[in-house]
């Protein structure tokens, strides 16, 4: 299985933390988040792994080679990282992923490793980490169907269904990640470089692609969006975690 993590992003809420370091690298505890990420992808045997970058891309480049030297990493460049959103960090990867196996992270999120283990020991071909908490308006979040396949993910889905938030780890088949890569072509054509990729996964339901939901809640993740939240995860962070 490969892994692709999703870091081109100025994370502009973040400043002033992100003026003069992209995101990934702040350091939550004693490691920042990208080597947190890549240690628990490395932990769960994933070793083939690419990384989207964009702001400050060179700062990614040298810390991987610096501190990963033995690990096989594609880096692959936004240059529209400042008009973009996600979903066109995700087009981008198509060369190394497309209808392959693979697991997509945020590079913003604080999680707890066993995560990654969960998804890939799931009997589900397409699976997708939820963690269950009181939700808000800022949330991606759930809804399934009795079987527990989501059948709509966004941030404007009605609160009152929802069963949880998306923590923004995916685990995805090789036919879902042919589909899934046709579906972005389509809205590529269509001008739709600047919405969430989770766009993608509402409209591929239709087709009959589902994830279904596993349920992470009670293991540590947050994201990691405003000064706030970085505030909050450095009280929060486990002291066992990775």
């Amino acid at each position: 299985m490969k892994a692709v993590i999703l870091a081109a992003g100025m994370a502009s809420r973040l400043r002033p933390l992100t003026e003069t370091m992209p995101k990934c690298l702040l350091k939550v505890g004693s490691r920042c988040l990208l080597q947190r990420t890549l240690d628990a992808l490395l932990s769960a045997g994933i070793k083939e792994i690419v990384i989207v970058v964009g702001y400050r891309a060179q700062q990614i480049k040298d810390f991987v080679h610096d501190n990963y030297a033995e690990l096989q990493v594609s880096f692959v460049m936004n240059d529209l990282y400042q008009s973009t959103n996600n979903i066109y960090s995700l087009w981008l990867a198509k060369e190394y992923v497309a209808a392959h196996e693979f697991m997509l992270l945020d590079s913003d999120i604080l999680f707890d490793k066993e995560i990654l283990s969960r998804l890939t020991n799931d009997s589900a071909e397409n699976a997708l980490a939820l963690n269950n908490h009181k939700l808000g308006e800022e949330e991606i979040k759930v809804i399934v169907d009795g079987e527990r396949q989501v059948t709509e993910i966004s941030k404007t889905c009605s609160i009152e269904e929802a069963v949880g938030e998306s923590v923004g780890i995916e685990k995805m088949s090789s036919q879902y990640s042919k589909a899934l890569f046709d579906e972005l072509k389509v809205m590529m054509a269509e001008g739709l470089d600047n919405v969430f990729y989770e766009k993608a996964f509402e409209r591929l339901i239709p087709q009959g692609f589902l994830f279904k939901i596993v349920d992470t809640t009670d293991l540590f993740s947050i994201e990691l969006d405003t000064v706030e939240d970085f505030n909050q995860a450095k009280e929060l962070i486990p002291d066992n975690l990775y």
